[in-house]
């Protein structure tokens, strides 16, 4: 553990690969305290983002991160008013610890980074529609920006409850799969307590004000993550979706509160499976999450998983292209089975070790063995020669993305706001970036941008420990200050 940096209204340190930073006040004060801390953390991912954005959609990251504030700034600002003001304390505090250069247009992208893509394939109608719009942009974008296949996956989860469960109550547990690129910097437990609505903590990335990986547990008793649905191909131009979640996560009082604010304003830029458990009540839901089709089921006793396809026949059919449900060749399909397989094999002893094992397996169902790749639930996508495609572009083969990270919680934990988690490969297995690059060209060019992330160990973190670190670290930390 590193010695604690502290400012007016929050601080951070970091151990085991994460960074862990408690921040509180007004939406400006915790956006302020955020940005100064992660200031350094900011100026890699707008260089980051730089790159990205134009290998992935063929413009600039000037223009296009003006154009999604130009989109969605007066709908936040309208509509979220405290997330508006937390965004701008992020600007300033990040511009006073020294990146002078940020700005919120660049804030704007990073955060709308779940929206952009489905945003994208209507582009064109969004302008036209819009005076300013045409006038600023309309020489720049001669057609829609589209991806073939729809929403990108991400992510294994389940939870649990009931007979299902060691002690009968909640577990739940979730890794994250993402490109490198970007995910590498989703390694934030940021707890914020705000003035209004309840205090939570989330894994998260510098200067996002929604989790974008998508763990919360609040102090009213939630433990909320989600799967994205894959191949997802539905969109309306309407709340974006980082803002829609923070607002779920912050102010809702019950499981229904949670899903009624997720249902207003949806713009289907973040089809997904939602799994929430109430500890307080001992009971979970799972939200399949379409546009036009919802699916609700609330259990006391049993599990939910989440692999990435849906399970409603109208999701699946009417709004997605190639979910891969059925087919085990693919990384949907093959977690499916394998998922339900340890479900079954550890029902009644499911606990937060248990979750730290399924979230590391490395069975393929496909070929029948260990065999660490983009099929199993620690997905390797960087090992895997993808010589079994059904679709040739999710994933491509040696594709640098898979697993970044693991967390687990149960009831016990959640109570005090705590939770276990692995930076890394759940497995515990490192990624070294120069080796993959030499072995695998095709990816060079992210090469300067991808960062090592080696073995770390599970690591348990709640708001009560926090305190008590800072307590014993601050004679320390102002001796340094001098």
């Amino acid at each position: 553990m590193k010695d604690i940096v502290r400012i007016k209204n929050g601080y951070k340190y970091t151990e085991n690969g994460w960074t862990r930073i408690n921040v509180k006040g007004t939406p400006y004060e915790i956006g302020y305290a955020h940005g100064y801390l992660m200031s350094k953390e900011l100026r890699e991912i707008m260089k980051m983002l730089t790159f990205s954005t134009s290998n992935t959609y063929g413009v600039s990251f000037d223009i296009l991160s003006n154009v999604i504030y130009d989109v969605h700034a007066v709908i936040v600002k309208e509509n979220f008013p405290d997330i508006y003001e937390e965004l701008v304390g992020i600007v300033a505090g990040a511009s006073r610890a020294g990146f002078k250069e940020i700005t919120i247009q660049m804030l704007f992208y990073w955060n709308c980074s779940l929206s952009i893509g489905p945003m994208l394939t209507t582009i064109n109608e969004t302008i036209d529609n819009s005076i300013f719009l045409k006038q600023k942009y309309g020489h720049i974008f001669y057609k829609d920006i589209t991806k073939d296949g729809g929403s990108k996956d991400k992510c294994t989860a389940f939870i649990s409850v009931g007979d299902w469960s060691k002690d009968g109550k909640i577990v739940c547990a979730h890794n994250t799969y993402d490109d490198f690129i970007e995910g590498q910097y989703f390694n934030v437990l940021l707890y914020i307590c705000p003035k209004k609505g309840q205090s939570f903590i989330m894994q998260t990335a510098p200067g996002q004000v929604s989790s974008g990986s998508d763990y919360y547990i609040t102090d009213n008793g939630f433990i909320v993550t989600e799967t994205t649905i894959g191949g997802f191909n539905k969109y309306v131009m309407k709340y974006p979706a980082f803002c829609i979640i923070r607002k779920a996560v912050q102010f809702s009082k019950t499981l229904d509160d949670y899903l009624a604010i997720l249902k207003d304003g949806n713009s289907g830029d973040y089809a997904n499976s939602w799994l929430i458990g109430d500890t307080k009540k001992n009971i979970i839901m799972r939200i399949e999450m379409g546009l036009n089709y919802i699916n609700v089921e609330k259990k006391k006793n049993g599990y939910f998983i989440g692999f990435n396809a849906p399970y409603d026949d109208r999701i699946r059919n009417l709004e997605c292209d190639n979910t891969g449900f059925y087919d085990i060749r693919r990384h949907q399909g093959a977690r499916r089975v394998r998922l339900e397989q340890l479900m079954k094999q550890h029902k009644g002893m499911i606990d937060v070790k248990i979750g730290q094992s399924i979230l590391a397996d490395h069975y393929d169902v496909y070929l029948n063995k260990i065999n660490p790749c983009s099929r199993t639930c620690c997905a390797h996508y960087e090992l895997d020669a993808r010589e079994f495609m059904s679709q040739a572009d999710r994933p491509l083969p040696f594709q640098p993305r898979g697993v970044t990270d693991g967390i687990v919680s149960d009831s016990t934990m959640a109570s005090s706001m705590g939770l276990s988690a692995i930076w890394g490969a759940s497995c515990g297995t490192s990624f070294v970036a120069k080796d993959f690059f030499d072995r695998h060209p095709q990816w060079d060019d992210q090469r300067p941008y991808v960062k090592d992330r080696l073995s770390e160990e599970w690591t348990f973190f709640n708001c009560k420990r926090i305190k008590n670190v800072r307590k014993t670290r601050r004679k320390k930390y102002t001796r340094r200050r001098r």
